[in-house]
């Protein structure tokens, strides 16, 4: 069984972005839609209103150094 994913899982969610979104260009996602796209991941169970700003920023730079 997979590890479910958390907001705070940030590293990890952003390796799986990257896997589901290869082509995206990451500083042009807007966070309302980074925010749907973290829930709508398979291995990701968390509240959607735990997130915020600056986990949605978080993930952003850390599926930022992913890509590099």
């Amino acid at each position: 069984m997979s590890k479910k994913l958390k907001w705070t899982d940030v590293y990890d969610i952003a390796i799986s972005l990257e896997e589901t979104y290869p082509d995206v260009e990451i500083l042009g996602v807007r966070f309302t839609d980074l925010w749907q796209w973290v829930q709508k991941l398979p291995d990701f169970e968390d509240d959607p209103q735990k997130s915020n700003e600056k986990i949605l920023e978080a993930i952003q730079m850390a599926w930022l150094d992913e890509r590099d």
